[in-house]
């Protein structure tokens, strides 16, 4: 009788210790990353909610990352979106390019952030004019669910190279924050040329050799009319978007360092955006597989960017890598000169 007793017990006790683990698994799930240990700090003012209500802390935010995840799933209702006080908000900074710069590895390292939400697909509305004549409320709708406290971000990296889009996103807000990720200009437009090659491929199509479409076959010069060449020529797009915003606006981040150093890149857009420092090395851990950091949400979720990402490069003729690092040359140095950050580009 006794043996029985102690058998039950012990059952019993396992049952109670497995509801407890699980519970506390799902709390640290919910909660974010260990960040949470740190003094509460809530997200500043100037991050203009919809309506006079008192700030959520940034642990709070952290906790409700779960709830925010099935809202963008679609399980919900109208009534929950109320009872919750969740809005689509307006992008507060939209990262503008460059595309194969690490526009989406920045995205979704700032996710890490409690206070920013991420629009989880490119919406092209400023650079698409069928999608523009639907409005800025369409936009508006595109947008994730958040707390009015936190601050949405989008990407769309054709913003950058495309005329009209500078003047529509004055139009929209005049003092909307700009994020520009660049890598050294060659690196990036063979990584450009690499992600069509790929797609090309993909159809069994064929297509050029990279010397071929960079370099002039007539001149022996390089070819400006190639779109990967002339998105690398960052100052001439640049002042286009100066005729409409301060350079006090844009943020530029080192693409090439993202790859092997993000924290301190990390750092200086949330000092940027005013936001409370919250993102560490905890957070980011480097996947020798994958060749590159992957994100730490909290101790139970990772997260790595897509296979897609960090794609080996052709073998390119040194000969032409040299003719377009000196091309760039000039146009890197007025670069560094306009927006006061010098970059080490060959």
């Amino acid at each position: 009788m006794l043996f029985k007793q102690q058998v039950w017990l012990r059952q019993k006790l396992l049952v109670l210790g497995s509801l407890a683990v699980g519970s506390l698994l799902y709390l640290v799930a919910r909660v974010g990353s260990l960040d949470r240990l740190q003094p509460i700090c809530p997200v500043e003012s100037r991050f203009g909610a919809a309506h006079n209500q008192a700030e959520l802390p940034l642990r709070a935010l952290q906790f409700k990352r779960g709830l925010l995840h099935e809202f963008r799933k679609g399980n919900s209702s109208k009534e929950q979106v109320r009872l919750h006080d969740l809005v689509q908000q307006l992008p507060k900074a939209i990262i503008i390019g460059v595309r194969k710069g690490g526009t989406r590895a920045l995205l979704e390292m700032l996710n890490l952030h409690p206070a920013v939400v991420k629009a989880s697909q490119e919406i092209h509305f400023f650079d698409n004019d069928e999608n523009y004549a639907k409005g800025i409320e369409w936009y508006r709708k595109k947008m994730p669910f958040s707390y009015p406290q936190q601050i949405t971000i989008e990407k769309s990296p054709a913003y950058f190279i495309t005329e009209e889009v500078p003047e529509r996103i004055y139009k929209m807000n005049s003092s909307i924050k700009l994020l520009m990720i660049v890598r050294e200009p060659t690196t990036r437009a063979i990584s450009d040329y690499t992600q069509v090659l790929e797609g090309k491929e993909r159809k069994n199509k064929t297509y050029y050799k990279f010397e071929k479409l960079a370099i002039d076959p007539n001149t022996c010069e390089v070819n400006t009319k190639y779109k990967a060449v002339r998105t690398s020529i960052y100052t001439k797009h640049l002042e286009r978007w100066l005729k409409y915003f301060p350079i006090e606006q844009f943020h530029i981040v080192d693409g090439d360092r993202l790859i092997t150093e993000p924290l301190p890149e990390l750092q200086l857009v949330e000092k940027f955006l005013n936001l409370p420092p919250r993102i560490s090395q905890y957070n980011l851990y480097f996947n020798a597989t994958r060749g590159f950091y992957c994100l730490r949400f909290n101790i139970i979720f990772n997260k790595c960017l897509a296979g897609s990402k960090g794609r080996i490069h052709p073998e390119v003729d040194p000969s032409v890598v040299t003719k377009l690092r000196k091309f760039f040359h000039p146009f890197n140095q007025k670069f560094y000169q306009i927006t006061g950050r010098t970059l080490n580009w060959p």
